[in-house]
C-alpha cells in the first residue's frame, strides 16, 4: 500500500516565521491578571478576562469598578488613588477565579487556606486573617459572596467595612 504525499500541505519557511509571530503577538494579548495590589491596567485585564460590563463610582480616597460578569456575578475592584487595588469584593451565582481577583496573594491565600481547612469540620464561610491579606468568603449553589482586601494598601480614611 502506497501512501500518497501529494495532498499534504506544505509550508515554507516564510509562512512558519509569519505563524510564529502571529501566535506570539496573540500571547501578548492575553489578559494578565492581577487583581488585589496591581494597578488599573490589570482592573481593565480582569474586566477582559470575566467578559464583564464596568461601572466605575469615584470617592474622594478610591474609585469602585464594579464589573458584572456575562453569568450574574459582580465583582467590585477598590482602587485606591494611587491606583492600585486594595480590595475586592463579590457576588452572584458563581465564585470569580480565586487566582484572577487575588493575583500576587494567591499563593499566601492557598498556604493559609490549607491551614483553616486542616482544623475545620463541616463547611463554614471562610475567614482568613493573615499579616497582609485578609480573605472572606461564603454562600451556597448560586449565591456566593465574598471580599479579600490588604489592609496596609488601603487609604487611611478607608475602613475595612465599605468594602462588600
Amino acid at each position: 500500500m502506497k501512501i500518497s504525499t501529494t495532498n499534504r500541505k506544505q509550508f515554507r519557511p516564510s509562512q512558519l516565521g509569519l505563524m510564529g509571530v502571529g501566535l506570539m503577538m496573540l500571547a501578548l494579548a492575553l489578559p494578565a491578571s492581577a487583581s488585589l495590589g496591581g494597578d488599573l491596567g490589570s482592573v481593565q485585564a480582569d474586566q477582559a478576562q470575566m467578559k464583564a460590563s464596568i461601572k466605575i463610582t469615584q470617592s474622594e480616597a478610591y474609585a469602585v469598578h464594579e464589573m458584572k460578569t456575562e453569568t450574574g456575578t459582580v465583582v467590585r475592584e477598590y482602587v485606591a488613588s494611587d491606583g492600585h487595588v486594595f480590595g475586592v469584593a463579590w457576588h452572584g451565582p458563581f465564585m470569580p477565579s480565586m487566582q484572577q481577583i487575588l493575583g500576587t496573594y494567591f499563593q499566601q491565600y492557598i498556604t493559609a487556606l490549607k491551614a483553616a481547612k486542616a482544623g475545620q469540620h463541616g463547611r463554614r464561610p471562610l475567614n482568613i486573617q493573615e499579616p497582609g491579606l485578609v480573605v472572606q468568603s461564603g454562600g451556597h449553589m448560586r449565591a456566593y459572596s465574598g471580599r479579600v482586601y490588604v489592609p496596609e494598601m488601603m487609604p487611611q480614611s478607608v475602613n475595612a467595612d465599605l468594602i462588600k
